[in-house]
């Protein structure tokens, strides 16, 4: 069993660029850097469960999968295009997001989130 709390240290992290032709990243502001770790699944796998981290800056993304995320530290806001609505989080604050939304995210303090993915036809 895994647990994480705002604040934990959730240990070192892998490289994840912003190049995945699925996501169609397109980035707006700065340079953002990602990293993660599956701790779950992945591919092969409908669900998957891990850490994210980014640095700030903004981009635009298509989600891949339906995902449920909450922030450990940092602070952003996520804008879905297809409906204009905006939230603001930061750590402890959840969210859900559905599979194939295109979304901006504005990382204004680096964020680590922990998240479980779902896809039904798999990662």
């Amino acid at each position: 069993m895994r647990t994480y709390k705002p604040g934990d240290d959730v240990g070192m992290l892998e490289p994840w660029p912003l190049n995945n032709p699925a996501s169609d990243y397109v980035i707006r502001q700065g340079a953002p850097e990602t990293s993660g770790r599956i701790e779950a699944g992945g591919p092969g796998h409908t669900s998957r469960f891990g850490i994210w981290r980014c640095t700030e800056g903004a981009f635009e993304c298509t989600e891949q999968g339906d995902e449920l995320m909450t922030v450990l530290a940092g602070r952003c806001r996520i804008t879905d295009q297809g409906t204009g609505d905006t939230v603001e989080l930061v750590a402890g604050d959840s969210l859900f997001i559905r599979d194939g939304a295109r979304v901006t995210w504005d990382v204004i303090e680096d964020v680590t989130k922990v998240f479980f993915g779902q896809k039904s036809d798999g990662y």
